[in-house]
Order: structure tokens, then C-alpha cells, then sequence
């Protein structure tokens, strides 16, 4: 058929980076032949049963107390923003004269006076929260901000930042923001996708030209501390104009928060008074957070975490089934990113309106499925997709052969493969389980459709029936005969939650263009978008083919190059991307693993070569020369991104087996190979392919 040829080429005629000869072999025997375990954004393993009791950590706020006691976290993409790029040991420390800004060490034993045990402990929190290094940093870059202010030098561009790295957990998230802001007023943290990012706070410097640096240090803390019923006292001001400079700033900045009244001093003359400035909490505002707490508290959302071992399954048809035991739709479930079906994973999700008790009592009814669920907890929110560090895979390939007419010895060819690619990497294309299995239809050719807003051919495209006996198909080739969507949701089994979530909307709104949108608004966004990401990846995959045939694996004028160092995802902005000049070529300023290449959507650029008019080409080519890559019909907006050309493994380690070693457990019954196996584990960043590594180190179509 053509279909299948169709389906073999478009995978054996990628490019490959490396030259060594490779060698033959056989993947996925079984599926406990290939094991998938999500990193999660600690980079903990997500399979590991400790993280259980790290994860009940960090979602029980312990007493203040204790804070001492918690577990110090290992925060991940720690950076500076602001231009500063100094190593640890040689950081400067603070000046002496700065009682404001000591070191973490000095600050334990010299609170203020004034200070109340509870902010004696928000420092305490401080240091449990963060890991030493992360703390120090924090302290080294709160010490620059005010010696920048300081210095009466004024900054060209934006404000400097620190990330604190990725906090999981809301409760400890709202902890970490209190505690840096009470440490360090003069200071503002911003939440961005559970990343905590620290900056200057602008406020406080302006205040700083009306007031001394410690009444400015103090009212910022009274603020951030909101106790109820309490008020805070500028110094006595004998100055009326003074004064009123200071009721403006505060009521201008503050005034829906706080309200202020001046105060004549006891014990001064009439001639010449002193007055005080009085900040206090506005009631009304106060009571109104209060009331929208309470209301919040009752309209909270259940949201449940843990961990899901599949075997042998995919991964929609393991959502659908979990949604139906559990009586949810699949839409409440969120993920990380999927994963393989023949294949044994392990992932975190979260389940929505479900709590943990009620996802325990399925435990004996999934294991029917070959699914197991484990470190079940409550947590605050929903995952996103992308949110984990990478995955880890453990592989085992059987049937180790040299590839025809090769003389060489096949040890030697094996370590010679995995040690090139450790070096130089691997092409990063997308794998073969992003546009599905079907023969006659791809994601991809769904993605277009959509694309080009043609929604009944979408539509019939999901529901075409491969030429296999089975009730899944039964019911799709009836559908295809007769439109019948109500005769074929009886005849499809059950666990196909999405195609019969589909044709119940086709029963109810018919096989018109507007019935076939509302059939896809069956699907939650995230299943929408993907057939369109399934069309973006197909031409990435084809662009950088064309791209490495075009100019081979040196860095030319025109090339994209990303100059963020700590590139290892997809969603790199357009302030990142630069494009290669001339004498930059000339000069060899990029490396091969800078370059990167759109993936397709209204807010990319592309390469200033003959690789962006291929894109243009193909666009056309394919009917989309004038799409904005938004499908309005389907509330779908597709901004693009951009993706190495080059990915490489981290933390490979391989073992080669002999045969009598390598009992395999297949579906049916117990085998023992013949030969050599290759036991090999490493680690890929998200959206990376094993399959595509595998193919880049054995020279073989897998």
C-alpha cells in the first residue's frame, strides 16, 4: 500500500550527524525491554517510592518552630539576569557598616531590637527553604542591589533578577515569597509558572529619597507582614511640605491597601510642632481579603497527585480508563508529556475533583489494565505540559549484529557508536510515536487539516479505519459507510473515551462543518493543539533534513543560534534567537548545537537562508502560505518556538550481556536470546526521542 511505504520512509530518510558504522539490533521485545521514567522538575526520579515522603514534606507547612528541621530543597535553573556571572567563592561580601544586609550566618545572631519572634523565625524559613548555595546567592545579590543603589549609579536596560529555581508546592511557594521580602524589603519576588524570581522593588528606593533607608526598610516590612489591627509611625517631621510629599507617595502607591493621618507630638511647642505620619490598614480592605479567603477556601478545587506505572498501553487509553473508574472526564487529568505505549512508564500526574482515598480504592481494578498508581497525595494544582526536567530510559537491545559486510568486531563497533554519540550528539528529531501508528492517517494530516480549518475532513481523517480486524475498527469502517454517529459510539469500546466522546457530539450536532467543530470541542485544548504540534513537528523533521544536506554540520550566515547557554526546552524567545552575519560564520563564533530552527506559528522568524525560503515552499506546498497559525473555530492559537537541531544523552552507561544472561518475558511465554544484548540507560531532555538517539547510535531504523 502506499500508506505503508509512506510510513517507512519518512523515517528512514533522515539525516544522521555522526560517521561511525554502527551496528543491528532489535528494540521493544517486550515492553519490559523498554523502561521510561519521568524526571521530575527536582530532577527525581518520579518511580522512586521516597519521593512519597518528600512530597508529603513539602505539602505539610510544618509549625514555625521547625522550620530548622525541613529538609533543605535542591533548587534547579539557578541563574542571574541582571549580568552578573561570579563563582561562588569569590563573591563579595557585604560591608560591615550595612546592618540592614548581613550574611545568612550574621543574620541569626543580630535581629534587630525591635523584631518579633515571628520574624526571627521568617528568617529561620528562609534557610530551610533554600539550599545553602542558593541562599548565599540570594544574600550576595540582595548586598549588589543596594550597593548599585548606593553608588548613585544609574542602570541602562532592564532590572537585574535571581530565580530561586522552581517551587512545586503553593504553600511553600507563598512561604518563600513572604520570607525573602521580610529578610529583604527592599527586594520583590514574582511568581512565574511556580518559579520564583527575585528583583529589585523600585518602591523602595523611591521612598528612600523622602525617608531614611531604615524607616523605608521597616514600613516595607509592616506591609508585607498585613497584621491585622496594627499601624506603623514615620519619624516626627517638622516639615509640612515634607510631609505631604510623604502622604502622597504612600496613598498613591498604597492608598487602596493602607490609609495614613498625621499626628501632632506631645511635649513640643505650638510655634514650631512635630508631627508624625501614621500608617494603618484600611478596615474595608482587610475585611474584604479576609471574605475572599473564606470564599476561595470553599470554592478550592480537590486536585490529587501520583505517580502512574503503565505497561504495554496508551497512554489516552490509560486517561480514559482511569476517567471512568474514577467516574471524571479525561480532561481533569494533567501530565508532564506522554509517553510511549509498548513500553513499561512511569509519570506524575494530577487528577481533578478526586480525592486521594477515592483513587485508592481503584488500585485492584486498574492492575487489570497493567496500570498501577502509587505516591498519591494532595497537592494545590494541576500540572502543565513540560513541566519535568527530562526522562530517563532503561534499555535493553537484543539481537546485536554487525551491519552487512562489515568486518570489524561487533564490541568494538558498539562502544565505538555510543562513545561518538556521547560526544557528538544526535540529530533531535521528532520520533515516529508523535504522529501515531495508523497506516493510512498521521496526527500530522489531522494537524493540517485543522490548520486550514477544514474541519469535516478532520473529523473523518480521526475516524478512518486501518485495515485490521478488530471492534475498534469494526466500528470506524461503519462509520464510514454510514455516518452513523450514534449506531457506531455502540459499537466502539468503551475505553475509547475520545472517539466516543466525539461521536456523541456528532449524534447530537451532525456531520455539518458546525457539528464537526463542536465534536472537537469534545476534546480538552491540550488534545486539540497536539494534532497541530503533530503537523509542526512533521516539517521540523523535514527542515532539518534539508538543512544538514544543504550545508552539512558547520554554522553559516543566515543560521539561527540560540544564545541562552541552558537551552533544554522548546520555548526559547524571539530575544533569544540570533541570526549568524558573515563574518561570524568566518569567524566560527557558533557551534553546530546553537543552531536551532523554528517549529511553526505566528511568532517565530525564520532562518535568513535558503532554509527559510524551504519554509516558505513548503507552506505553500501544503495550503498554508497565508495561515496565522490561529484557528479561531477552535479557540487554537500557535505562537511557535524553536528547537536544537542537536540533543546529546546524559549520564549514559551501558553493559553489554550474553545471551544466557537475557531472559525476555513476552506476552505469550518465556524466551532466551542468542548472542550479545546491549543493556544501555541514559537521560533526555523533554521532548527528546530514545528512539531518535537509539537510530543516531546504531545506524539503523529501529
Amino acid at each position: 500500500m502506499e500508506e505503508d511505504t509512506d510510513y517507512r520512509n519518512r523515517f528512514s530518510s533522515l539525516c544522521y550527524i555522526t560517521d561511525h558504522a554502527g551496528f543491528r539490533g532489535t528494540i521493544k521485545s517486550s515492553p519490559r525491554d523498554f523502561v521510561v521514567t519521568e524526571i521530575d522538575e527536582r530532577g527525581q526520579l518520579v518511580n522512586k517510592a521516597s519521593d512519597e515522603l518528600l512530597y508529603e514534606i513539602n505539602n505539610i507547612l510544618p509549625e514555625p518552630n521547625n522550620y530548622a528541621k525541613k529538609p533543605k530543597l535542591d533548587l534547579h535553573n539557578l541563574s542571574f539576569e541582571g549580568g552578573r556571572n561570579q563563582e561562588l567563592g569569590t563573591l563579595a561580601r557585604c560591608s560591615d557598616g550595612d546592618q540592614n544586609h548581613q550574611s545568612s550566618s550574621e543574620n541569626e545572631d543580630m535581629i534587630n531590637d525591635g523584631a518579633s519572634k515571628c520574624e526571627e523565625e521568617k528568617a529561620d524559613i528562609l534557610g530551610s527553604l533554600l539550599d545553602e548555595k542558593t541562599n548565599e546567592l540570594l544574600n550576595q545579590f540582595a548586598c549588589d542591589v543596594k550597593e548599585t543603589w548606593n553608588s548613585k549609579i544609574e542602570l541602562v536596560g532592564p532590572s537585574p533578577e535571581f530565580s530561586l529555581g522552581r517551587i512545586l508546592d503553593k504553600n511553600q511557594r507563598a512561604s518563600l515569597h513572604s520570607a525573602v521580602r521580610q529578610k529583604f524589603p527592599y527586594l520583590i519576588t514574582v511568581g512565574k509558572n511556580s518559579e520564583i524570581v527575585v528583583k529589585p522593588n523600585l518602591e523602595y528606593k523611591e521612598l528612600c529619597h523622602l525617608v531614611s533607608d531604615e524607616e523605608a526598610f521597616d514600613f516595607f516590612k509592616y506591609l508585607d507582614a498585613k497584621k491585622e489591627n496594627s499601624k506603623f509611625t514615620f519619624k516626627p517631621d517638622a516639615n509640612k511640605d515634607h510631609r505631604k510629599a510623604v502622604h502622597h507617595f504612600v496613598n498613591k502607591k498604597f492608598g487602596s491597601l493602607v490609609e495614613t493621618k498625621s499626628f501632632s507630638e506631645l511635649n513640643h511647642s505650638a510655634d514650631n510642632p512635630n508631627v508624625v505620619i501614621t500608617v494603618k490598614f484600611r478596615e474595608k480592605a482587610h475585611k474584604h481579603r479576609k471574605r475572599s479567603h473564606l470564599e476561595c477556601q470553599e470554592r478550592k478545587v480537590i486536585y490529587t497527585a501520583f505517580t502512574l506505572r503503565k505497561e504495554n498501553l496508551e497512554m489516552f487509553e490509560a486517561v480514559g480508563f482511569l476517567a471512568i473508574q474514577l467516574g471524571v472526564i479525561p480532561s481533569d487529568f494533567s501530565y508532564a508529556g506522554l509517553k510511549d505505549k509498548k513500553a513499561i512508564t512511569y509519570q506524575a500526574m494530577v487528577v481533578r475533583k478526586v480525592t486521594p482515598e477515592r483513587l485508592k480504592n481503584i488500585e485492584k481494578e486498574i492492575e487489570k489494565k497493567r496500570m498501577n498508581v502509587f505516591n498519591i497525595r494532595s497537592v494545590d494544582e494541576s500540572l502543565r505540559l513540560g513541566q519535568l526536567k527530562g526522562n530517563h530510559f532503561d534499555i535493553i537491545i537484543r539481537n546485536l549484529k554487525k551491519q552487512i559486510n562489515d568486518s570489524a568486531h561487533l564490541k568494538e563497533r558498539i562502544l565505538e557508536a555510543i562513545e561518538t554519540v556521547k560526544i557528538k550528539g544526535f540529530v533531535n528529531y521528532y520520533g515516529p510515536q508523535r504522529f501515531g501508528k495508523g497506516r493510512k492517517v498521521h496526527t500530522d494530516q489531522i494537524g493540517l487539516a485543522l490548520l486550514k480549518s477544514e474541519m469535516v475532513k478532520a473529523v473523518k481523517l480521526f475516524l478512518m479505519p486501518e485495515d485490521v480486524d478488530d471492534p475498534v475498527n469494526t466500528a470506524k469502517k461503519y462509520f464510514l459507510q454510514t455516518e452513523d454517529a450514534k449506531g457506531t459510539r455502540s459499537l466502539m469500546p468503551e475505553f475509547k473515551v475520545r472517539e466516543r466522546a466525539m461521536l456523541e457530539s456528532l449524534h447530537r450536532f451532525g456531520m455539518t462543518e458546525e457539528g464537526c467543530i463542536q465534536a472537537w470541542f469534545s476534546f480538552p485544548h491540550s488534545m486539540r493543539i497536539f494534532y497541530i504540534h503533530a503537523y509542526s513537528s512533521k516539517i521540523w523533521n523535514e527542515a532539518v533534513s534539508y538543512r544538514l544536506a544543504t550545508y552539512g554540520s558547520r554554522v553559516v550566515e543566515g543560521d539561527l543560534v540560540c544564545l541562552d547557554g541552558d537551552f533544554s526546552d522548546e520555548h526559547s524567545p524571539n530575544s533569544k534567537v540570533h541570526v549568524v552575519t558573515e563574518e561570524e560564520e568566518s569567524a566560527n563564533t557558533y557551534t553546530m548545537h546553537q543552531v536551532v530552527l523554528p517549529i511553526l506559528g505566528y511568532n517565530i522568524q525564520y532562518p535568513k537562508n535558503k532554509v527559510g525560503q524551504w519554509y516558505r515552499e513548503i507552506l505553500s506546498r501544503d495550503g498554508l502560505q497565508t495561515c496565522r497559525f490561529k484557528v479561531p473555530a477552535l479557540k487554537l492559537n500557535v505562537p511557535g518556538c524553536y528547537r536544537q537541531i542537536l540533543k546529546y544523552p546524559h549520564n549514559l552507561s551501558y553493559q553489554l550481556i550474553e545471551g544466557h544472561d537475557t531472559d525476555v518475558k513476552t506476552e505469550d511465554s518465556c524466551i532466551t536470546e542468542a548472542g550479545l544484548s546491549l543493556l544501555i540507560s541514559f537521560d533526555l531532555d523533554p521532548s527528546c526521542y530514545a528512539t531518535v538517539c537509539l537510530r543516531e547510535i546504531m545506524k539503523h531504523d529501529v
